[in-house]
C-alpha cells in the first residue's frame, strides 16, 4: 500500500503546477492532502477526480481556507468528518476513511505563526487532540494519520533550530507534545522509525530562497499505529518538481 501526504497549498494552484500530471505515475493507493483551499463544488473538473479513486473532502466554512481531502482507490466502509469541535470541524481540518480495522487520516493541524491568538488556539487544538490519540491508541484500529502537523519535532527536523526555538512550530511546548503522542501515547513517527538517522525536510519558507539552499522544516508526517511499525517498507520526500511550498511524503506499507 502507496500512502503519499502532501500539503497543497491550494490545490487549484497544485494542479497548474503539475500535481495531478506527477500523481498519475505514483501507483498510489491513498492521497491525503492538506490546505485544499476549495470548496467542493468548485472541484468538479476531471481533474481534481482522478480516475480509479474514490474522492473525499472536508471543507472550511471559509471560502479559500484550509480544507483537507482524501483520493482512495479502496471504497471505505465509513467516513468521519472532523473531530466535534469547531477549530477542527468549521475549518476543515480533520477527514478520516475507515477500511476495515485501518484507518487512514488526513490532518491538518492549525498554525500558531499568525500571533499569540492562534498559538492559544494551537495549543487548545493539541490538548483536545491527544485526548482522541489516546483513545485511539487502544481502539482496536490501525491508524495511518497523514498530515501537515505544524512541528518540527527534533534538531534534526529543521535546518536552523538554534535561530527558531521561539517561533510556532518549533517551541518547548509543542516538541513536548509531540514528545507524548510517539511515547507514552504509543504512536509511531512513521518516516522517523525507518530513517533514525535521515535529514529531510518538507516545508521550506518562501523567504531567502529556502527551497533552492534546502533550509527546510520537517512538519509533514505519517503518524502509524505500532502494529504497523514493521510492515513500513520504504519513504521519501519528492522535490523533483515543486508544486507547493511543502513536498509529498510517500510512504510504502506491507498492509
Amino acid at each position: 500500500m502507496r500512502v503519499i501526504s502532501i500539503n497543497v497549498n491550494g490545490i487549484r494552484s497544485a494542479a497548474k503546477k503539475g500535481f495531478f500530471a506527477w500523481l498519475q505515475n505514483q501507483s498510489a493507493d491513498i492521497v491525503c492532502m492538506q490546505e485544499t483551499k476549495a470548496q467542493q463544488h468548485q472541484l468538479t473538473e476531471t481533474i481534481f477526480n482522478p480516475e480509479g479513486y474514490h474522492v473525499y473532502f472536508c471543507d472550511a466554512q471559509k471560502k479559500g481556507y484550509s480544507g483537507v481531502g482524501i483520493y482512495s482507490k479502496l471504497k471505505p466502509t465509513a467516513v468521519k468528518y472532523g473531530l466535534g469541535w469547531p477549530i477542527a470541524d468549521d475549518e476543515g481540518r480533520y477527514l478520516q476513511l475507515d477500511f476495515g480495522k485501518l484507518s487512514v487520516v488526513s490532518l491538518y493541524l492549525p498554525s500558531g505563526t499568525s500571533g499569540d491568538e492562534r498559538q492559544t488556539i494551537k495549543y487548545d487544538f493539541l490538548a483536545k487532540y491527544a485526548e482522541i490519540l489516546r483513545h485511539q491508541a487502544h481502539d482496536g484500529q490501525s491508524y495511518i494519520l497523514c498530515g501537515d502537523w505544524n512541528i518540527a519535532h527534533t534538531k534534526q527536523d529543521i535546518k536552523n533550530w538554534q535561530a527558531n526555538q521561539k517561533c510556532s512550530g518549533f517551541l518547548p511546548e509543542e516538541r513536548a507534545w509531540l514528545d507524548q503522542v510517539f511515547g507514552p501515547i504509543g504512536f509511531v513517527d512513521a518516516f522517523r522509525h525507518k530513517y533514525p538517522d535521515k535529514v529531510i525536510y518538507t516545508w521550506w519558507s518562501h523567504r531567502a530562497r529556502a527551497w533552492e539552499n534546502n533550509v527546510g522544516w520537517r512538519i509533514d508526517y505519517q503518524v502509524i499505529s505500532q502494529d504497523l511499525a514493521d510492515k513500513i517498507q520504504h519513504g521519501s520526500v519528492y522535490r523533483d518538481e515543486k508544486f507547493s511550498d511543502h513536498a509529498p511524503l510517500i510512504m510504502d506499507y506491507n498492509i
